[in-house]
């Protein structure tokens, strides 16, 4: 993967330079889309150009999603109003695949390959090469070899795409695109799980694209790469158009402005621990499964009220970390674990739980919620002893304190009974955490918490975890994100391979110092 990476680089040295007299590529008019009662879209106009990255941006639940489906045919015509235009030419597609045939593909997070089958294979799935009416392998191979030089990489075209990383796999995605020759390429949140050097890449390759001629729309949370990679930015709000401008005349904060309608403070009052008194101390921990070890004689301390950063790059152990505290790690352990100085053997979640430990995973909705079932089963599940009298739940009971936690988090919800799968990502996220605060823990692990959650959304969640700690809730925060981290934390313990690499206090962490040590290199004073 890495040789694959350096030889895309190389490749890649120059960036093409937007030109705003290109023409227009894809015109959508007016474009209205009702749920019922509810409003995804309302009267929106997007216009990307030949040769251009346009991003598309704004809170979840502000029409993104919506908007990108009507242009890739998912959400099929009639069923919104308005109009798509396509190199001037109306269109009305039924469903993806006229979409594709007209030269528009989009790329989910969630990639459609078939793991199983090979690079070769993905690449012409549906539109296999044939001879005789079977497969020929030799004009396929050709073919694909063809399209990833197009794209400056080597990768072996017969290995089964789940033995790529992710990074590669996108690869495939648009190489796949290419052979169908679209001309519009929509990625849909397509860093989310790469290495910052995959992203850079992703990057550079998009630009050569775009040189092509290729219009890209490029959907993404992380405003930073926005504003680095895009020429253009639509800014959606509630379902409306707000703004599109050049990216030269935006910044962080202004673009923040424009998706939530007000201005959203990024600096944060943590309050000082003055008290060190640990809660949860960990002592030579090891941890290792069948094929790695993860970790390595990890110690830390965990105060009372403190928020302890856990930096490191992917495969560091973080997550790790945070699984073995709350009795999910299923493999090999060693190390000492003690909770208000008395030593604990935490072997199953329900331990941990009993003692005051919760646990917010990375992946909420596998692993966080029950997604068909309503917002108030959901904030119940973890507590239903406390609202139950004699094996029956005391609805009174239960409805007041869910309602308490809603006000709380402002969980933004059409009623009790709405199923959470139809919630936005940030208000997904706000009922995993108040479903844990609801049993009021003394512990609160949180994995990657703002992960696929929009700016308007973060801002409120880091108000919580403010406000926990301030009440004295003990956090213990692991977060890709530096910016997060160097905001939200008292001291940052950094990973590296497995092992601590360094604490910093917040007044010593800067984001140089913290990636120097997670890279194993020497901490500048």
């Amino acid at each position: 993967m890495e040789d694959f990476l350096n030889e895309l680089e190389n490749k890649m040295t120059s960036e093409a330079l937007y030109k705003e007299d290109e023409p227009t590529l894809l015109l959508a008019q007016h474009l209205t889309k009702r749920y019922g009662g509810t409003v995804a879209l309302e009267d929106v106009s997007f216009e990307l150009r030949a040769g251009e990255i346009h991003g598309l941006c704004g809170e979840n639940g502000a029409g993104k999603s919506t908007l990108i489906k009507i242009l890739a045919g998912i959400i099929p015509y009639p069923t919104y109003k308005g109009q798509v235009w396509l190199r001037g030419e109306a269109c009305r597609f039924s469903g993806v695949d006229e979409a594709r045939r007209a030269g528009i593909a989009i790329i989910h997070q969630e990639l459609a390959l078939v793991p199983e089958l090979s690079v070769a294979e993905n690449l012409f799935l549906g539109q296999e090469l044939t001879r005789w009416g079977l497969l020929d392998w030799p004009r396929m191979l050709e073919a694909a070899k063809a399209l990833l030089n197009r794209l400056g990489a080597s990768l072996d075209l017969r290995a089964p795409v789940a033995s790529l990383g992710v990074g590669a796999q996108q690869l495939v995605e648009i190489a796949k695109a290419l052979h169908q020759r679209m001309s519009v390429l929509i990625l849909d949140e397509p860093t989310t799980a790469l290495t910052d050097s995959e992203v850079d890449r992703l990057h550079k390759l998009l630009r050569t694209l775009r040189d092509d001629g290729v219009g890209i729309v490029y959907v993404t949370h992380r405003l930073p790469e926005m504003l680095a990679l895009c020429d253009r930015i639509t800014v959606l709000r509630d379902g409306r158009c707000v703004a599109t401008r050049p990216a030269c005349a935006l910044d962080e904060a202004q673009l923040t402005e424009l998706m939530v309608g007000r201005e959203v403070s990024r600096s944060r009052t943590m309050p000082a621990i003055t008290h060190r008194d640990a809660v949860l101390s960990v002592n030579g921990l090891s941890l290792w499964d069948e094929q790695r070890q993860w970790l390595r004689d990890v110690t830390f301390d965990l105060y009372r009220g403190e928020v302890l950063g856990i930096a490191g790059l992917m495969g560091s152990g973080r997550s790790e970390l945070l699984h073995a505290l709350f009795g999910s790690w299923p493999y090999q352990r060693r190390g000492r674990v003690f909770f208000l100085g008395k030593e604990v053997h935490i072997s199953e979640p329900q331990h941990a739980m009993k003692l005051g430990l919760a646990l917010v995973t990375e992946d909420r909705r596998r692993y966080g919620l029950v997604l068909e079932h309503g917002v108030g089963e959901n904030l119940s599940l973890p507590s239903l002893p406390a609202i139950a009298r004699l094996g029956l739940i005391q609805h009174r009971a239960e409805r007041s304190r869910n309602q308490r936690m809603i006000e709380q988090l402002r969980i933004r919800m059409t009623g009790w009974q709405q199923p959470v799968a139809a919630l936005s990502g940030g208000n997904q996220q706000k009922v995993v955490l108040g479903k844990w605060l609801l049993r009021q823990p003394a512990v609160l692990l949180l994995d990657e918490p703002t992960r696929g959650v929009d700016v308007g959304a973060r801002s409120e969640l880091y108000q919580a975890i403010e406000q926990q700690a301030r009440q004295g809730l003990s956090v213990v925060l692991v977060s890709s994100d530096l910016a997060e981290l160097l905001l939200l934390s008292h001291r940052i313990l950094v990973l590296y391979q497995g092992q601590v690499a360094a604490v910093m206090d917040r007044s010593a962490a800067t984001a140089e110092r913290v990636m120097q040590a997670a890279t194993g290199s020497r901490v500048k004073a």
